[in-house]
């Protein structure tokens, strides 16, 4: 029998990632994390595509695609992203890569890019993806699709504290200014919006443990 394809959308650090990450080791899944693949190709373009202002050069970025390479690893059981042969999960977590992520991941060249991929992954089956437009565009005949929300307070204290546990650097008002501009490009870009797929089951964890927001999201599954 085909395993599943699940998707999981949603707002940023409404624990998206870490909660599919469960899911797929519990269902035997593989997982999935299209919003580190973005983070990704932003943090190549922030190395190799600045203008003389010191921003991302779009056009370049999109001429040096064909040099980008991602893939996942399984490293001791959790899939690590790498960029051409070198480990960045940490690199893409920085506060320069998640100012800059939102510009990049809403061009259609880079959505283009990555959309293939992602869609062959899904093809055998047995996958869980998460994102922003995984139930809308990338997987719209998705077995299962979710969609994740929580207050923008709630949100804020734990993308503060993920980023200290990173030993990065963070000022929790900034951190917050962040994901309301971050909200508004992902939520009012033309190329795929952040927005929920009209069969998606919406589940607000702001009063939700991480374990909590499993277990409803397993409920549902195992009920079908």
């Amino acid at each position: 029998m085909k395993k599943p394809v699940i998707a999981i959308d949603g707002y940023s650090s409404t624990g998206k990632s870490s909660i599919s990450k469960v899911i797929a080791d519990k269902l035997g899944l593989i997982h999935l994390d299209t919003g580190a693949l973005y983070r990704g190709v932003t943090w190549f373009a922030l190395q190799n595509c600045k203008n003389e202002n010191d921003s991302i050069d779009l056009n370049l970025l999109f001429s040096s695609l064909h040099k980008i390479h991602l893939e996942f690893k399984n490293n001791n059981g959790e899939l690590v992203l790498y960029l051409n042969h070198n480990d960045i999960s940490k690199e893409i977590r920085s506060n320069e890569v998640s100012d800059n992520v939102s510009l990049v991941a809403k061009q259609k060249e880079v959505r283009d890019f990555l959309l293939q991929s992602q869609r062959s992954i899904a093809e055998k089956g047995g996958v869980i993806m998460d994102g922003r437009d995984i139930g809308t565009i990338v997987l719209p005949d998705a077995d299962f699709k979710f969609f994740l929300t929580a207050s923008i307070d709630e949100r804020t204290k734990r993308r503060y504290n993920e980023l200290l546990s990173l030993d990065i650097e963070a000022n929790e008002q900034q951190v917050k200014e962040n994901l309301i501009e971050r909200d508004k490009i992902d939520s009012e870009r033309e190329i795929a919006p952040l927005k929920k797929a009209e069969d998606a089951i919406i589940i607000d964890n702001t009063e939700l443990s991480k374990k909590e927001t499993i277990e409803a999201i397993l409920a549902y599954i195992r009920k079908i």
